[in-house]
């Protein structure tokens, strides 16, 4: 097994094209037989925000390794009382072999991979979600066998996993519609990076504030909930702004006969996505659920080997 060059996992953007499916490969090896590829190895697993995925397939995914996983709250560290992020970085480096960081600011991830000498793995920030996203892709190759000139519509928030979305999608030659509300889009920073990859891999990104576009003749459909951790004072102006951005059996009229129907999770039933649709015949959202623990330990493996 090569290990990947790159040390942590801050972005798929800085993953080239071989290391991504080098870790979707790993991805089908390790869902269809777990091997002990981290004997003895040890991850710290920093979590600013509560979580369900992220902590338990994290949490399993290393023991299913051959290693342990020590789950640290905000609270449980110095840095929830002004140790700095260079501090704290530098001291977890002498016990652990691994970091994972699910926080609010993206920064403070930069930072602690900046300064450990061991890799960092992002597990989620308020800008990003690379974990989601590759585990996501593996998900839609499985399904549908391929990346280059799918179409995906993506439709909600312009938040953390629409970015990550459309830097995977850039990169693997994959297509996306985002459809967003104004003020609501993916910023411009995220847009640049998407449309400077897809340039070099023949994807194509666009955004739109229709979203039967975005869902006309895609492949897949995808949604994320309308309120974030953090935005909950936002909640009422944000399910008025958003009711027409609902992925339900009206919506699906639009995609392909073939299309599957993607969540992150944790749904907001009856909001994002309705019932009907979440829990029928084309959505693979909880087999999605369940590659978050594959995609991660063949994240871990590579970086951690």
């Amino acid at each position: 097994m090569k290990k990947i060059d790159k040390k942590d996992l801050i972005s798929v953007k800085d993953l080239t094209i071989e290391e991504i499916y080098r870790i979707l490969d790993l991805t089908k090896k390790l869902k269809k037989k777990n091997k002990k590829l981290l004997k003895n190895k040890t991850l710290g697993l920093i979590f600013e925000k509560p979580s369900t995925r992220t902590r338990v397939s994290f949490e399993i995914g290393i023991y299913q390794l051959g290693g342990i996983g020590l789950y640290l709250n905000r609270n449980d560290l110095q840095i929830g009382r002004g140790e700095s992020v260079k501090d704290t970085a530098m001291t977890l480096s002498r016990y652990l072999d691994g970091i994972m960081i699910r926080a609010f600011s993206h920064s403070m991830v930069e930072e602690l991979a900046q300064y450990a000498t061991i890799p960092v793995i992002n597990g989620l920030t308020d800008l990003l979600h690379p974990c989601q996203a590759l585990s996501d892709f593996f998900t839609i190759v499985e399904y549908k066998k391929r990346l280059s000139n799918l179409k995906i519509g993506f439709i909600g928030d312009g938040n953390n996993v629409a970015n990550s979305l459309i830097i995977t999608a850039a990169k693997t030659g994959a297509n996306i519609t985002v459809a967003s509300p104004e003020g609501y889009t993916v910023k411009d920073e995220i847009k640049s990076i998407g449309n400077d990859i897809a340039k070099k891999s023949g994807s194509r990104i666009e955004f739109t504030s229709d979203p039967a576009e975005s869902a006309k003749n895609a492949d897949v459909l995808y949604t994320d909930v309308w309120v974030s951790m953090g935005q909950e004072q936002e909640k009422s102006k944000r399910n008025e702004i958003f009711q027409k951005y609902q992925i339900n059996s009206s919506l699906l009229k639009y995609a392909k006969d073939d299309v599957i129907v993607m969540h992150c999770l944790p749904a907001h039933r009856g909001e994002e996505i309705t019932d009907e649709v979440i829990d029928g015949n084309y959505s693979v959202v909880f087999d999605q659920a369940e590659n978050r623990l594959h995609t991660q330990k063949a994240i871990m493996a590579l970086l951690m080997k």
